[in-house]
């Protein structure tokens, strides 16, 4: 008799996040090599989930990595959507505020990674 330990999550969804987590670390080197220090990866609180916390000189980065195979439909970039965005935000002031920073007072800036096919493109201030 197998005893397997399952997940569970269905197949589908856990190749999913798999898919994600590499293009994620994708992201993560390439703006490492543009200069960005990395904080913390997938960051989740109740009000949404944050896939990169960089640093980059004093300002803290929030970064959104989005992954298309083509820009057909859009692409990458044109699929975060003002709710999307306003998730990021909560999610951003959820993690200030574990973390005891006043947003006020600590440099902040929310970017977007978007991967289409093989292309990067990083867009810094995206929202």
């Amino acid at each position: 008799m197998a005893t397997g330990f399952s997940s569970g999550k269905k197949p589908e969804q856990q190749n999913k996040r798999e898919h994600g987590a590499l293009y994620e670390r994708r992201a993560e080197s390439y703006l490492q090599a543009q200069g960005l220090q990395p904080v913390t990866r997938n960051y989740q609180c109740k009000l949404g989930e944050i896939d990169l916390i960089m640093r980059q000189g004093q300002t803290l980065v929030f970064v959104e990595v989005r992954f298309r195979n083509s820009e057909q439909f859009g692409g990458a970039a044109m699929s975060v959507t003002h709710t999307k965005q306003r998730k990021i935000r909560r999610a951003a002031l959820c993690y200030l505020q574990m973390k005891g920073l006043n947003e006020a007072h600590q440099s902040c800036r929310f970017d977007l990674v978007a991967i289409d096919g093989n292309q990067i493109n990083w867009i810094a201030n995206a929202f």
